[in-house]
C-alpha cells in the first residue's frame, strides 16, 4: 500500500526542545512529505512552540504536565491512518519503514529499537543502560514477550491501537504502559532497529534517572496486578502460607508429642496468616474472572474499531 495515499500523522510531544525541534520537524517533512506534523507543547518556556510553528509544524498545547498527558491528548484529538510518534530531542532519525509496516497490516505497533543499534555506546547518562535492561527483563518475563526496547519514544501505531488504548500514565512511564497494554491484549508488535544519537550539547534530558525509574517500576507492578491478578495475589498468598506453616508446624509437632498446645499466641498468629493467604488466593481468582471479562469486551471494541479503520 502506497504511503502517499494515506493520512500520516507525525506526533512530537515537546517540553523545552528549542535547540532541536526545528531540525526534527524538517527531518520528518523530508521523510514524510505528505504527513501532518503535530508538535504538542507541554508548557515549554524556551520558545519551542514558535520555533516549531516557523518550521512548518501544527502546534497544539497540553497544559497538564507530563508526557502521558500529552499522548492522551494526541490520541484523542487526531485522526489518521498511521501515527508515527517521536521525541523532539533529535535522538532518533525518521524511519519511514515503521509507517509502511502499519499500512501493510503487519502489526498494530512498531517499536523503534535503539538498544540493538547505537544506544549503549551513544547514551552518556549514568544508570540509563542498566535501567533499560532491568525494565526489559521484568516485562519480558512477567508478560511472556520478547521486546528489546521497552522505553523508546520512537513508535508507529495503527488507527485501531490509538483509538482503543486507554492512557493511564501521566509521565515518562507511558512507553512502558503501551508495551504492556499490547502484550496483555495480544496485539501484534514488531521492532525495527533505529539509530540513536545522544542529545546535542546544551540540550538536557527531562528524565530523572531515579524518580522516573521508580515510576516505571511502579507502573510495571500496577499493570502486572491489573492484567495478571491471579499470579500477583498468588505470590503474596504463598508468602503468607509459608509464614503460617513456619509458625504453625512446631506448635502441632509439640501437640502430637505431648497432647498440649503450649504456645497459643503462636498458633493464633499462624491461623491469621493462613486466613490471609486464603483471602489473597480468593481475591486473585475473583479478579482474574473480571480481567477475562474485560478482555472479552476489549476484543469486541477492537473488532469494531478495526472495521472502522478498514473503511
Amino acid at each position: 500500500m502506497d504511503i502517499k495515499d494515506k493520512k500520516i500523522a507525525i506526533l512530537l510531544p515537546c517540553y523545552n526542545e528549542s535547540l532541536t525541534i526545528a531540525k526534527v520537524v524538517h527531518d520528518y517533512k523530508e521523510a514524510f512529505p505528505s504527513a501532518d506534523i503535530y508538535v504538542y507543547d507541554n508548557n515549554s518556556t524556551d520558545g519551542t512552540d514558535e520555533i516549531a510553528r516557523q518550521a512548518g509544524a501544527i502546534v497544539r498545547y497540553e497544559y497538564q504536565q507530563g508526557k502521558g498527558n500529552v499522548v492522551r491528548s494526541m490520541f484523542k484529538d487526531i485522526d489518521a491512518d498511521v501515527y508515527v510518534m517521536a521525541d523532539g530531542d533529535d535522538t532518533n532519525p525518521p524511519v519511514p519503514e515503521m509507517a509502511q509496516m502499519i499500512l501493510d497490516g503487519k502489526c498494530d505497533m512498531v517499536i523503534g529499537d535503539r538498544l540493538s543499534s547505537t544506544y549503549f555506546t551513544e547514551n552518556k547518562r549514568p544508570f540509563h543502560n542498566t535501567g533499560n535492561r532491568l525494565v526489559r527483563s521484568l516485562i519480558n518475563h512477567l508478560f511472556k514477550v520478547n521486546v528489546k526496547d521497552i522505553m523508546t519514544g520512537s513508535r508507529a501505531f495503527s488507527y485501531a491501537f490509538v483509538k482503543t488504548y486507554p492512557v493511564l500514565s501521566q509521565g515518562f512511564e507511558i512507553e512502558t504502559e503501551m508495551t504492556i497494554h499490547a502484550a496483555a491484549h495480544h496485539l501484534s508488535m514488531e521492532e525495527v532497529p533505529v539509530d540513536y544519537r545522544d542529545r546535542p550539547e546544551g540540550s538536557e534530558s527531562k528524565l530523572n534517572t531515579f524518580s522516573d525509574g521508580a515510576k516505571v517500576l511502579k507502573t510495571i507492578a500496577r499493570l502486572f496486578k491489573e492484567y495478571k491478578p491471579n499470579v500477583f495475589f498468588d505470590i503474596f498468598a504463598l508468602i503468607f502460607l509459608l509464614i503460617a506453616i513456619g509458625f504453625g508446624v512446631p506448635v502441632f509437632q509439640a501437640y502430637f508429642r505431648t497432647g498440649l498446645v503450649e504456645r497459643f499466641p503462636t498458633l493464633i498468629f499462624a491461623g491469621v496468616m493462613l486466613i490471609i493467604a486464603i483471602l489473597l488466593w480468593i481475591t486473585g481468582v475473583i479478579l482474574q474472572v473480571i480481567v477475562k471479562k474485560d478482555l472479552q469486551m476489549f476484543e469486541l471494541i477492537w473488532i469494531r474499531t478495526k472495521r472502522e479503520e478498514s473503511h
